[in-house]
């Protein structure tokens, strides 16, 4: 059977997506959806082939939407989804995650919900708020959030999540009890003797690396990093690229040594492209070299910044990749970065990209 290629996509005023064949030339867009509320991250089920779309704000509310019938029509909820009464409220869903048959769901203030039935209902996991070190949590530029979950391919109870700016905890009993993994991502604000931390470091994205577990790229705010032990330990791999601060990471679907990044100029130079020339990094080595893709992306006056959810790769071979900028344009390589072209201009500002594919 034919297959089609969806790409996903999260904005600040509602969901798209963008459908293509195989051939990944020719690309159909459709949307808003989800009433043009602001969502985060909108991600698809492989299993079931709903889309989930996790946003709103403190003016509408938290909430997941969903779609089964691949965009045609959507409904959400948000039952279950707050914190007990005196506590902060919940504002809104950074970012989901469906496995194992539950749909896992990040929140701000940070905090992790799960859903058994496709979102309907949700119970908070409560272990995170009952780690000792929680009031000493402060929150990154975006807020105290709950941006990145990745599930065990196998595991269901083994969960890493990321944490602004409180770094990467990891649960091996499916949410009840976590420890903080940030051994070796520095904090370049703290004291030269406290510069490492066990939490307290503002991971930006974090990324599992397809059929090996125990390897993980994470861009940090101070520096991209990789483990090889399932986040107990982690070492630099910032050398050769123009800067050590950028938001999103993607890793090839097979090769484990095939790593894409997006570098912005700095945190405090104005978050674009360095030099106002857009580049995707590639290290085809785990991160011991880099290379800078550029080809049919503008090099000129290019200011634009890429935000932490707003990259991913197709299973395809070559595989293709995909970003979505501030600014609203989408560009896609079909050829694992050796060149690209923009396939949706003019959209609002990007939260997210994911991809699915499905029978045509």
């Amino acid at each position: 059977m034919s297959k089609r290629v969806l790409i996903l996509v999260g904005t600040k005023k509602g969901a798209f997506i963008l459908e293509s064949d195989t051939g990944r030339q020719s690309w159909q867009l459709r949307g808003p959806f989800c009433d043009a509320w602001p969502m985060n991250h909108v991600k698809g089920d492989p299993i079931s082939g709903t889309i989930y779309a996790g946003g709103g704000n403190e003016w509408f509310g938290p909430a997941v939407w969903k779609s089964t019938d691949f965009g045609k029509t959507w409904s959400h909820s948000s039952e279950g989804l707050a914190y007990a009464e005196g506590e902060d409220p919940v504002n809104t869903v950074w970012s989901l995650s469906p496995m194992h048959g539950r749909l896992y769901a990040g929140v701000e203030p940070a905090g992790l919900f799960r859903s058994d039935d496709e979102g309907v209902n949700w119970q908070h996991l409560d272990g995170l708020q009952k780690h000792p070190t929680r009031p000493e949590w402060q929150p990154g530029g975006a807020g105290l959030i709950l941006h990145s979950i990745i599930n065990h391919p196998d595991d269901e109870r083994q969960i890493w999540i990321g944490m602004s700016a409180v770094g990467v905890f990891y649960s091996s009993d499916g949410g009840t009890n976590w420890e903080p993994r940030n051994r070796g991502t520095r904090q370049d604000y703290a004291p030269e003797d406290q510069r490492y931390p066990e939490f307290g470091q503002c991971v930006h994205s974090i990324a599992l690396v397809p059929g090996n577990p125990d390897r993980l790229y994470q861009q940090n705010h101070c520096g991209m990093y990789r483990s090889d032990d399932g986040g107990r330990s982690w070492g630099s791999i910032e050398s050769g690229l123009p800067s050590s601060f950028g938001f999103p990471c993607a890793v090839h679907p097979r090769d484990p040594d095939t790593l894409y990044l997006v570098p912005l100029n700095g945190d405090s130079v104005g978050r674009y492209m360095p030099g106002g020339k857009a580049a995707v990094w590639r290290t085809r080595d785990g991160g011991q070299s880099w290379a800078a893709l550029r080809n049919g992306l503008p090099q000129q006056n290019v200011y634009f910044g890429v935000l932490r959810q707003a990259m991913a790769t197709d299973p395809f071979d070559p595989c293709g990749i995909y970003f979505g900028s501030n600014s609203g344009t989408i560009f896609a390589s079909v050829d694992e970065g050796d060149s690209w072209k923009p396939i949706a201009e003019h959209l609002p500002v990007i939260s997210s990209i994911e991809t699915m594919i499905v029978d045509a």
